[in-house]
């Protein structure tokens, strides 16, 4: 009898150390972001209701005990204006199956390249990089649905204010294909932030650093960015030669009010006469909460002749007027 009451306790207490590492937590987050808005393309002019990057998504995350968790995150888009829902896929924002520890964090699935989180979006302070004020000019060589998915990616643990992550997206062909790389760095020193960022697809790569430094209400945010054979007016793959990309940004905060301006301006591409182009966004945002705002801004790409960037044909102009709501949950 005293031997069956030991076994007992000694499988109690297993069952419990067990509960205790299952532990896992599973959260709904998500963003529905629309604006009304007056696009002119060129001579054209249209009054539209817009989606900006709406998300839905789940993540979790369990303690395996020791400092050891697993967590995963799936993330969906839709078109707030419409309903429709990521024609690209269900989760093809966001699949991601993921382990951490001491020791780091490996990442298995599909993702947004960690290289544009280090640099271009980091200072995209206005409408999260999002709708027609969105950064028109960086180069993501990882952005498009071959190059982000079937990633696995090693992330340091924070080493005083350093994390570095680099990734490599398998390409899964048994002829021709090549696998892409990314590589992106962060590093806080008190009120300033510093990122990098380099990706390759064989021929095709970027380079960009950026700075952002925060003095009590004002931000002020840029990036350098140095693409080879990526055409960002396609978002692909193109022998298009060099070309350099430099984007400024700055923030007032006053209370529930932001103010935002931010100009940016495409370098010429070595093998596109008339290539370059001049973007600025002047924006203005009111919190209504932690989670609601709205907020308008009017932003404009003046493209030279032979330059596209958000518009139907190389040598158009875009422009908007637009006011909107964000929620997010």
């Amino acid at each position: 009898m005293q031997k069956t009451n030991r076994l007992l306790l000694a499988s109690l207490a297993l069952l419990s150390t067990s509960a205790a590492f299952a532990q896992s937590s599973v959260t709904l987050y998500g963003r529905v972001n629309t604006t009304v808005e007056r696009q002119k393309d060129g001579s054209t002019t249209n009054t539209v209701l817009a989606n900006n990057a709406s998300r839905f998504g789940f993540r979790g995350t369990e303690d395996l005990g020791g400092g050891l968790k697993a967590g995963f995150v799936l993330e969906s888009g839709f078109n707030s204006d419409t309903g429709t829902t990521d024609s690209r896929g269900f989760f093809a924002r966001q699949s991601e199956l993921n382990l951490s520890g001491n020791f780091g964090t490996v990442r298995l699935g599909r993702w947004t390249a960690e290289s544009y989180f280090a640099t271009a979006d980091y200072i995209s302070l206005h409408n999260h990089d999002t709708g027609s004020s969105s950064d028109a000019f960086y180069a993501s060589v990882m952005r498009n649905a071959f190059t982000n998915s079937n990633s696995i990616a090693y992330k340091t643990p924070d080493i005083g204010g350093l994390t570095v992550e680099g990734s490599v997206g398998l390409h899964e062909q048994a002829v021709g294909g090549k696998n892409v790389y990314d590589l992106a760095a962060n590093y806080t020193l008190g009120a300033l932030a510093l990122g990098a960022g380099y990706s390759k697809l064989d021929t095709a790569n970027q380079f960009a650093l950026r700075a952002l430094y925060t003095a009590g209400p004002f931000i002020v945010g840029a990036y350098y960015q140095r693409s080879d054979d990526w055409n960002a007016m396609t978002d692909s793959a193109a022998p298009v030669g060099k070309r350099d990309t430099y984007r400024v940004s700055g923030a007032y905060i006053l209370g529930a009010s932001e103010f935002h301006l931010n100009v940016g301006r495409a370098g010429k591409y070595d093998n596109i006469a008339n290539s370059s182009a001049l973007q600025y966004t002047l924006g203005y945002n009111y919190n209504l909460s932690k989670r609601t705002k709205v907020y308008g801004y009017y932003t404009k790409v003046d493209n030279k002749a032979g330059a596209s960037y958000y518009s139907s044909a190389a040598g158009n102009d875009f422009s908007s007027v637009a006011v909107g709501v964000r929620h997010n949950f």
